[in-house]
């Protein structure tokens, strides 16, 4: 990137006032670690110096990446009575966006926060809810019961506009008579989207594959989310802040960029309900979606043994000789190990495939398709609560009005009652409004200090003793945090390629449904477990109807 490029993406990114970049020094600032996905290891694969394999193992299965997906296919296979299976992971633990932190006030979040109650269609996801003692009774009943301690304390969120906290997100206080009617006829069209069937098909069903194929839906992902609520008449510009938030949240990118079907999809997909909460309730713990990590690690090693290999890149896969061999750079042992898979199952995100496969063209191209999005998480670590600027009532999740960044969780809320002291607050930040290249070389270049003092401003706008009360601020990156669902991708052809089951292997990462939800991931993984116990000859009941 030119200097001139990388100065005009800081200022668009409210970072050119920051220190070291001109401004005055702001007082001493909390210490804290730049943490972040294992980004040198993964820069070996640029330079491609790497020794050649030192030893040869033979593995029936191979599961490649150990976030949800990768997670939940050794889950399926374990669950199905097959044990013969391997799961190599670059990082130093499992769990991909769902990892989690913990210090000695509370666990927190790394990534995703939440768990939305899962919809009708996600079998899956209640599956594995009722294995972990979350969802009691029936997991495919209407309205299921869940265990109190996972569902989100009241009150579960809150907006923070022109110096006052409002409940819920969507603005509503001095907002025109007009622009109230733009929300209702915004909720009037989501309602309806919500209410379509197309045979037995939703519109717009979580997990995303069993949605409607109907012509005048899928061509709602030719276009962008803005343009189409301008071309409903929704011109309100507190109703196109809303729908902005909500697409930065979930997929890391603006209205004016994401995909129409995408837009609608979060809004209508889901309809999960419970017998002792409302449907918008989500399921959560301070450690955000760590629980669901732990819970597929565990039952997985409770059934099959030891099954994950960490700290290990993978930078050459290639199917030879009928098998489909496997290098991977171990850095502690600096060696290099080839396993040679009957089955591979790839549940890495995809834009690792370019630079790893041998051959596989037509995929090498259909990856470089996919657009991700940069994103940042700052866990600060309180003495005690802030100050109010406005003496409201904490949420757990807190937004800020017209913000860089997409608010804050507190860790500690569904215990506030029981300790109100010390907590910490998990912030989160997409970097869009920019070319992700722009994003990933803020993300690199930009120090600690720098996103400390940046986010520590932005929160004193609530809370102006936040920089006192603060006793720590880690900031972990994510460069690709997430595939972007721009116009044409979740029913492109490229996307598909993907989708398809073939002899020897099968893709298991959310990437493969276009963006990034824990629901998604898990149904990738689960069906490509059951496509490769179908490959292997195994009996199996699904997880999946």
């Amino acid at each position: 990137m030119e200097r001139r490029d990388f100065l005009s993406a800081l200022a668009a990114a409210g970072l050119a006032s920051l220190p070291g970049c001109g401004a005055p020094a702001q007082a001493a600032l909390p210490p804290g670690a730049l943490l972040g996905t294992a980004i040198d290891p993964a820069h070996r694969l640029r330079e491609r110096n790497l020794p050649p394999p030192s030893a040869t193992r033979e593995v029936p299965v191979l599961i490649v990446g150990a976030g949800i997906g990768g997670l939940s296919a050794g889950w399926k296979l374990a669950k199905s009575g097959f044990n013969d299976f391997l799961m190599v992971e670059l990082e130093a633990e499992a769990g991909g966006n769902s990892r989690s932190g913990r210090n000695e006030v509370s666990a927190f979040p790394l990534a995703a926060h939440y768990l939305p109650l899962p919809t009708r269609e996600a079998t899956a996801v209640r599956e594995l809810l009722a294995e972990l003692g979350v969802l009691h009774g029936d997991p495919r009943a209407a309205r299921p019961r869940y265990d109190e301690r996972y569902l989100c304390a009241t009150p579960q969120e809150r907006l923070y506009r022109n110096g006052w906290w409002q409940e819920g997100i969507l603005p509503h206080n001095g907002v025109s008579a007009a622009e109230l009617e733009q929300y209702r006829r915004f909720y009037a069209l989501i309602d309806a989207f919500k209410q379509r069937r197309d045979g037995q098909r939703r519109a717009f069903a979580l997990p995303m594959a069993l949605s409607s194929r109907a012509p005048d839906l899928l061509a709602l992902d030719r276009l962008s989310m803005r343009d189409w609520l301008l071309a409903q008449g929704l011109d309100s510009p507190q109703l196109h802040w809303y729908v902005d938030y909500a697409c930065r949240d979930d997929y890391g990118t603006n209205i004016s960029e994401v995909s129409a079907w995408a837009g609608i999809h979060y809004f209508a997909c889901r309809s999960g309900e419970a017998q002792d909460a409302a449907s918008d309730t989500v399921l959560t713990t301070p450690g955000g979606n760590g629980w669901l990590t732990e819970g597929l690690a565990q039952s997985i090693k409770a059934r099959a043994g030891d099954r994950l290999l960490t700290g290990s890149l993978v930078f050459r896969v290639a199917e030879e000789g009928g098998r489909t061999n496997v290098d991977l750079w171990q850095p502690e042992q600096q060696r290099t190990v080839r396993l040679s898979a009957g089955q591979l199952i790839w549940a890495a995100p995809l834009f690792l495939v370019p630079h790893v496969f041998a051959g596989q063209d037509t995929l090498k191209l259909a990856a470089r398709s996919f657009s991700y999005a940069p994103w940042l998480v700052a866990n600060l670590t309180l003495s005690r609560f802030p100050t109010d600027r406005a003496g409201a009532s904490m949420a757990w999740d807190n937004v800020l009005y017209d913000s860089p960044g997409l608010g804050y969780v507190v860790s500690t809320h569904q215990q506030m009652r029981m300790r109100p002291g010390t907590t910490v607050f998990t912030y989160y930040r997409a970097l869009s409004g920019m070319s992700p290249q722009q994003g990933r070389a803020i993300l690199q270049e930009t120090t600690r200090k720098a996103w400390a003092d940046q986010i520590l401003t932005e929160l004193e706008r609530p809370h102006p003793d936040i920089r006192q009360v603060t006793t720590r601020l880690d900031v972990f990156r994510n460069a690709h945090a997430m595939a972007r669902p721009l116009p044409g991708l979740i029913w492109g052809q490229q996307r598909a390629l993907f989708a398809a089951d073939r002899p020897r292997l099968r893709f298991a990462h959310a990437d493969v449904s276009g963006f990034s939800l824990f629901e998604e991931a898990q149904y990738r993984g689960v069906l490509a477990a059951e496509r490769t116990l179908h490959r292997l000859g195994k009996s199996f009941v699904t997880s999946l109807s």
